[in-house]
């Protein structure tokens, strides 16, 4: 007997976040204010005064992008993060977090992010979203990571899970289900270490290299600069953590999705939680 697959409608039910208007229209003013604070550099005026901050406006960034996420989180919380939704966040979260440091990002082995495409893709983008900003608040925090690095690297990973959320075919399952993931999983860690390489790029002193970022320079100059420092500084680093992120969902994708949908029907989570009178 064939099993049956659930509806899209019996999915959303037991998705634990859904992403009203509210929570789409903060999502959306933090990703266009996030886009500015990564990619701010190669926008910006030679003739401007911009290149005078060059070196303040990632900690200005940063400031900005740690109240915006928390205006996120809060926001999609109220749309039904209840008490259910935050154990299975607080379990998930710790495990990605202790994931990060196998390797210690060594040649880009990074076994969280495979737990995030996974997670992301059965509990939906709002609840992915968030997993992926407190898994790497958590990790940063086990680390020792904590920097004016860290909102970014917190915003870039919310993009990333909310991404697997995103994604369509909910129908697919088995290997097909682990091919389209660990395809998106790869593009994704690519994603996920150039966008980073433009929150850190501007710390570097022009002077100092000819691959740093120029603040006098047009577009097609930095451009050519900041892929050159992608190539020098972190292509191996996201070839390995793309490659292990496929290896991973792959091979251990089938598994982990269905004890992840197991776990979910399990939850139920919108049904309410009753204390019995002892």
């Amino acid at each position: 007997m064939t099993p049956r697959t659930p509806s899209p409608a019996a999915a959303s039910r037991t998705r634990p976040v859904r992403l009203g208007p509210r929570s789409v229209a903060a999502l959306a003013l933090v990703s266009v204010v996030g886009a500015a604070g990564f990619t701010w550099p190669l926008f910006a005026d030679p003739a401007s005064q911009v290149g005078a901050h060059a070196q303040d406006a990632p900690w200005l960034f940063a400031g900005l992008l740690v109240l915006l996420v928390a205006v996120v989180a809060a926001t999609i919380s109220e749309s039904g993060l209840g008490p259910k939704a935050v154990a299975m966040l607080g379990v998930l979260a710790a495990t990605g977090a202790a994931l990060r440091p196998i390797g210690a990002g060594t040649a880009g082995i990074e076994p969280m992010f495979f737990l995030m495409v996974l997670s992301g893709r059965v509990l939906g983008p709002g609840f992915g979203f968030v997993l992926g900003n407190v898994t790497m608040f958590a990790s940063a925090l086990l680390t020792g990571g904590v920097g004016p690095w860290l909102p970014f690297q917190m915003l870039a990973m919310g993009w990333f899970t909310l991404g697997a959320g995103l994604l369509p075919g909910y129908r697919l399952r088995g290997r097909g289900e682990a091919a389209m993931l660990a395809g998106y999983g790869f593009l994704a860690a690519f994603a996920y270490g150039t966008v980073m390489n433009l929150a850190g790029w501007p710390y570097m002193n022009a002077l100092a290299s000819g691959i740093a970022f120029d603040p006098h320079a047009g577009l097609a100059a930095n451009l050519a600069r900041f892929l050159a420092y992608c190539v020098a500084t972190s292509l191996g680093w996201d070839l390995g953590r793309a490659a292990v992120t496929v290896v991973l969902t792959f091979f251990l994708g089938p598994a982990v999705l269905r004890a992840l949908r197991r776990a979910t029907r399990r939850a139920a989570f919108e049904s309410p939680v009753a204390f019995e009178p002892s």
